[in-house]
């Protein structure tokens, strides 16, 4: 079966997805956790949505497939960026993304799925995981208010 043609709850049975804990919105399948680094296979599509939010380490994102992945970073230098993890290289689509501690993150399937990877080293803790306030996110980063609406942390994640 050709990966393109699976549907998100196939998905979700196949590879038993389950709510990251956190609340942020993307399901997931943890295969790593030993003390040093963390890394897990992430679906989001539909109502399924990374919301924002900002961790205390590094994370480098890994794109598997599916719909591109668009990402909303927000820099505490003021920069907004909007890459998009995906297979179109010559579009300006990364097959890999690093996001950096403190810079506030969210993103959204372009389409029914997508299919992702991430990992953390030092490994990731729930303490040190963020919610923004969103009206404050949208007085530091006007220009990308709408973008911060779209992907505010909502009842059923948090």
């Amino acid at each position: 079966m050709v990966t393109q043609n699976l549907s998100f709850d196939k998905l979700r049975q196949l590879f038993d997805f389950r709510p990251q804990e956190d609340g942020e919105g993307t399901l997931i399948m943890q295969n790593l956790d030993d003390g040093y680094g963390t890394a897990i296979v992430a679906l989001i599509g539909g109502e399924n949505f990374s919301a924002l939010h900002r961790l205390e380490s590094t994370e480098v994102y890994h794109f598997y497939g599916g719909a591109p992945r668009r990402m909303l970073l927000l820099f505490p230098d003021g920069r907004v960026e909007e890459p998009v993890l995906g297979h179109d290289y010559r579009s300006g689509q990364v097959p890999q993304l690093v996001v950096p501690a403190g810079v506030w993150q969210g993103s959204r399937s372009d389409g029914p799925w997508s299919l992702t990877g991430a990992t953390m080293a030092p490994g990731y803790r729930s303490e040190g995981f963020e919610f923004p306030d969103v009206d404050a996110l949208i007085a530091a980063y006007p220009s990308a208010a709408d973008r911060i609406r779209d992907l505010a942390p909502v009842p059923h994640h948090a």
